[in-house]
């Protein structure tokens, strides 16, 4: 059964799982319209390529060095691995080291949480050769009961000079478009948190104008790993077509089967993004979720991020969404989300976020501040 955040636990939730930085669709705007052309994993976040960490120094810090050879010649410089300290020593081996530090204020009637806390402090590692990329990270992931520590993501793939590539391990299935903020209704609402990756395969098949992404698993990951608990059967499929340098068409389908706890589930999106100025990026999701044995109509998300690019390095957001509960769609949430993302230098990234939720049904309105700090070095 895919998980829809009751409101009124919204407060609870969003202390102990704030936003965070990952791939970022408002880079659309540069034309870069494929995560995997910035990170080892195909569906975004996570460890950033060679082309990913030049590109950050040389064309997205407001004090990269524009005159750098560029991101053809990869990092080898100050956007590598601890500045570059290592060398090429490593061969094939990148590595990288993922902090987020972050204070996080939520206010609801009269409920008052405020926190300051590491997010997470991870450590991140590939091996690419020979069409073999070989991906694994661990560490310290912020809980409601205390830290823990943990393997996110870890999984094998092999790839081919055709486009055709299979993965296998613990990943987080392709669906719709993965804003940055995990807690976006079309993320968490639709079961695609930071934690709700898949043990499975993937198959994908990427050519100059199109990439398609099928996977398949017995469940979620934490399900399976928990013995009291079961996992449900999970498939995905997504598909991205490019219409140009800076627009783009995604559809999405995902399915849950029954579990002695959960009955089946599902959810079907379509998005769009274009780019209609080189500071300036517009994404829309929206999707329909349905529960076996929900009379009435499926629950809607729609979920919009506009992102300008004020100077460079300083991006400012807009991020209206819509929730409404299967079977009932006077319920829900209206969120509207206000951010600031400022990349002052290569390695840093500086993030705050504002957002409203208001209860459709009961009118409660929360309100949770979260600033935060992002070091990948």
């Amino acid at each position: 059964m895919t998980r829809l955040v009751r409101p009124a636990a919204l407060p609870a939730v969003l202390v102990v799982a704030a936003a965070t930085a990952a791939a970022e669709p408002m880079f659309l705007s540069r034309q870069h319209a494929r995560c995997g052309s910035c990170h080892y994993s195909p569906t975004g976040g996570g460890l950033l390529t060679d082309y990913g960490r030049a590109l950050s120094h040389a064309e997205l810090s407001t004090t990269g060095d524009r005159s750098a050879a560029g991101p053809e010649a990869g990092s080898r410089g100050e956007e590598a691995f601890l500045w570059g300290a290592l060398g090429g020593a490593l061969g094939p081996v990148r590595l990288g080291v993922d902090l987020r530090p972050a204070h996080l204020d939520v206010r609801a009637d009269s409920f008052h949480e405020t926190r300051t806390f590491m997010m997470s402090a991870a450590f991140q590692a590939a091996f690419r050769a020979g069409g073999w990329t070989v991906y694994a990270d661990a560490g310290r992931q912020g809980r409601e009961d205390g830290a823990e520590y943990a393997s996110y993501e870890h999984w094998v793939e092999r790839a081919t000079e055709k486009g055709l590539a299979v993965r296998v391990g613990r990943f987080l299935p392709a669906y719709g478009v993965r804003f940055a903020d995990h807690t976006s209704f079309n993320r968490r609402s639709l079961g695609l948190d930071t934690d709700d990756q898949i043990y499975g395969a993937e198959l994908r098949l990427a050519g100059a104008r199109h990439l398609v992404q099928v996977a398949v698993g017995p469940g979620r990951a934490e399900a399976l790993l928990d013995e009291e608990d079961e996992g449900a059967w999970t498939a995905s499929a997504r598909g991205q077509w490019d219409l140009g340098g800076r627009a783009v068409l995604v559809g999405s389908a995902l399915y849950r089967g029954e579990t002695a706890l959960e009955p089946q589930s599902g959810s079907a999106g379509l998005a769009v993004g274009f780019a209609p100025a080189s500071r300036l990026s517009v994404w829309t999701e929206a999707d329909a979720q349905w529960r076996e044995g929900t009379s009435g109509a499926p629950a809607w998300i729609v979920v919009n991020e506009t992102a300008f690019e004020a100077v460079r390095g300083l991006w400012l957001k807009l991020t209206p969404q819509l929730l409404t509960e299967a079977g009932d769609t006077s319920a829900g949430v209206v969120r509207l989300g206000l951010a600031v993302d400022f990349l002052p230098r290569t390695h840093w990234n500086v993030g705050l976020s504002f957002y409203r939720d208001r209860e459709r049904r009961s009118g409660l309105v929360t309100k949770t501040l979260l600033a935060q700090l992002h070091l990948y070095l």
